[in-house]
């Protein structure tokens, strides 16, 4: 069955171009030319994948985030013209996945969307990861922190079990980054410094001092093994 990609971005050319390649592409798509039209075009389609502009009238990106992020953790590709890397990471806080910085090549954003839906998609282990007192759960895509149930987006998902797949094992940001993106994408390394960020304020009882997830300084993060 073919995908379905929600589009969101306020200028029709835009709209009409990603629709008609995704469609040559073998995928489903919806548009929505706002935020708010976006809020009811994903509930009634509830999309496999969201590509969401940041600046566009009545409710721009972010604000979408917010809300949708909410209701469910499907995966978000933002679609920005914006070059600041403050804008880039404060989408990814609000819980987007990845971003395209305009004027995109139209085969990146496919190769972005495939390693994307392709990490969704992959066999999951057949093990439950219990590290500590955290339960994840590959099958069910469920997490629980001393049996209460937490949500996370798909790149925390991905990122935590990477982490409890190997307590005690430091990954490097690149070696995150690129087991998130799937492939070697041109991108900031403290896209995982954001994700761990979103992560830890999630799972841990206090996310200054971090009990799960430590950092190691000029190398990257390991899974902190039981005393």
């Amino acid at each position: 069955m073919a995908k379905t990609i929600l589009v969101v971005d306020d200028k029709a050319a835009m709209r009409t171009l990603v629709r008609d390649h995704l469609t040559v592409e073998n995928f489903r798509v919806v548009t929505a030319n706002n935020g708010r039209d976006a809020l009811f075009v994903a509930r009634a389609e509830k999309p496999d994948l969201i590509l969401l502009d940041i600046m566009m009238p009545e409710m721009s990106g972010y604000e979408f985030l917010q809300a949708y992020r909410k209701e469910r953790n499907t995966p978000v590709i933002l679609l920005t013209a914006k070059l600041e890397e403050s804008d880039k990471v404060l989408g990814l806080e609000l819980g987007a996945d990845d971003y395209v910085t305009k004027p995109f090549s139209l085969r990146e954003l496919v190769a972005r969307i495939r390693a994307v839906l392709r990490r969704m998609d992959q066999e999951t282990p057949t093990q439950v990861l219990r590290v500590a007192d955290i339960v994840l759960d590959p099958h069910e895509h469920t997490v629980k922190v001393n049996e209460r149930a937490v949500r996370l987006t798909p790149s925390e998902f991905e990122l935590l079990a990477t982490l409890m797949s190997a307590p005690g094992h430091v990954f490097s940001r690149a070696a995150l980054l690129e087991r998130l993106q799937g492939i070697a994408f041109e991108s900031i390394e403290r896209t995982v410094d954001v994700h761990i960020r979103n992560l830890r304020a999630k799972i841990e009882p206090q996310p200054s001092e971090p009990r799960y997830i430590e950092t190691v300084f000029g190398v990257g993060y390991r899974f902190r093994t039981e005393d």
